[in-house]
């Protein structure tokens, strides 16, 4: 029997339960502490200080050795026995993958991997800090594997993310603004047929609006309590056969 495809969209407010700092929190934790241009931008990388820009990664790349996946991450993946599953996410942490979520897309790169300067193609995995001088095989400075501020998606990602978008039954937007273009048009490729949920704790009622001409249900709370409502939403609606 095939099963009903489940598209999870995610944002940092998934990972935040988990202890990580969220993007949008101006006055506490990482991100308070930089001038975001400086650290995560395109043109910092090229006419600015490389070393501030990757020591500001190090640290986020080392938090993660501090935190865990959180109950949102693993009622995800426990979804994937009953549901096709795919995760499309903003977040460049590795909470998704460490929660066993076999399939995952990353919008914006992900902490734990490293590109060449010279050739965005050569990626590696690295769990330690990243240094100047700090090579690619092509002798180029190694950079995080993260789409900064000034740099587009790349553009293979972004397809698949969307074809998973157009062909699901159900998507299901977890702790993201929807403020983060063009991620945040991904929404408007549901097919008529699909059924949108939101887990979120602020009002969102303008973007999903704004969005979405059909109902929603909005589940205005944390994510690992609106995820619970949603798996105990979603298995029960399995089990009378009415999704």
């Amino acid at each position: 029997m095939t099963k009903n495809k489940i598209v999870f969209f995610t944002g940092s407010g998934i990972s935040k339960e988990s202890g990580i700092d969220t993007f949008r929190d101006a006055q506490e934790g990482l991100w308070y502490q930089y001038d975001l241009e400086k650290v995560a931008s395109k043109s910092s990388w090229k006419y600015g200080d490389r070393e501030l820009m990757l020591s500001f990664h190090n640290e986020r790349r080392a938090q993660l050795k501090q935190v865990s996946p959180n109950k949102a991450h693993e009622l995800i993946k426990k979804l994937e026995d009953l549901f096709d599953v795919t995760v499309i996410t903003q977040n460049v942490d590795d909470l998704h993958e460490r929660a066993g979520t076999n399939h995952i897309i990353h919008l914006h790169g992900q902490l734990k991997k490293v590109q060449s300067t010279f050739n965005p193609k050569l990626i590696y995995d690295w769990e330690g800090d990243l240094n100047l001088g700090d090579k690619c095989e092509r002798g180029s400075q190694l950079r995080p594997y993260v789409v900064w501020f000034g740099e587009e998606l790349d553009e293979n990602i972004f397809e698949s993310a969307k074809k998973a978008i157009t062909e699901c039954d159900i998507l299901v937007v977890v702790g993201t603004s929807l403020a983060v273009y063009p991620a945040n048009e991904l929404v408007l490729l549901m097919n008529s047929e699909a059924k949108l949920y939101v887990v979120d704790p602020d009002d969102m009622s303008d973007q999903i609006q704004g969005l979405r001409k059909r109902p929603v249900k909005h589940y205005q709370c944390v994510a690992t309590e609106g995820m619970q409502m949603f798996f105990d939403d979603i298995i029960n609606k399995k089990l009378k056969n009415t999704l």
